[in-house]
């Protein structure tokens, strides 16, 4: 039976290369991005329906519960069903504290949140065998992260590599890989995990930079 997932964050970067990752496994694909990323959106769908493969572009913002519910009413509407969801979709900015904006402590803290969400639901839908896990990429090679910062180039490029272990960014389809393995039936007895992708030092590379910058 063919499974349906819902990857959001689709129009570029770590979630464009998702859904052709999970594509390309045979599952129907629901891509969505917010209003001004659809002409995008819509390229990579006919991409996807070009390889044989069913998909569907749908605008979204992740912010707003009415739209998010609309988003998945109109996959299951569409496919017949969600079996799997990617919630891919974020913002990224650099400001030392005391110049940021009074609403983005509330989007860091949730990142630590997510955590101990991906345990929690992994626990309680465990019995319906529905597993839960949750990725922390670290810094991608993603247009994101070039952008972030009047762009990641030369000496602003040079703290966040400091104390990365690979001394690279990593690249979205790297990425694919590990959330196309989380998604198979390889990873059936996979659930509650917080997987972090980049060496664990590489941790510090943001303290780095915004260092660097004041």
């Amino acid at each position: 039976m063919t499974r349906i997932t819902i990857v959001t964050g689709a129009a570029q970067g770590i979630g464009e290369a998702i859904a052709y990752k999970l594509s390309s496994n045979g599952v129907d694909v629901a891509l969505a991005d917010l209003p001004n990323k659809q002409d995008t959106l819509g390229k990579i769908v006919e991409t996807i329906k070009g390889n044989g493969c069913k998909a569907i572009a749908l605008s979204c913002d992740v912010s707003k519960e009415d739209e998010v519910k609309d988003m998945v009413k109109t996959t299951v509407d569409t496919f017949g069903g969600l079996d799997i969801m990617v919630a891919n979709a974020g913002i990224m900015g650099y400001a030392p504290i005391l110049e940021r904006a009074t609403n983005s402590a509330g989007y860091c803290i949730s990142k630590f949140g997510v955590r101990a969400l991906t345990q929690t639901a992994a626990l309680e839908w465990g019995q319906h065998s529905i597993t839960v896990n949750a990725y922390a990429p670290g810094y991608i090679d993603t247009p994101m992260v070039a952008e972030t910062g009047g762009g990641l180039h030369g000496e602003n490029f040079l703290p966040l590599l400091r104390n990365c272990g690979l001394k690279r960014l990593g690249q979205p389809e790297e990425i694919a890989e590990v959330v196309g393995f989380l998604a198979s039936e390889g990873a059936s007895y996979v659930t509650g995990g917080f997987t972090f992708t980049k060496v664990a030092t590489s941790n510090y590379c943001l303290i780095d930079y915004v260092k660097d910058k004041l």
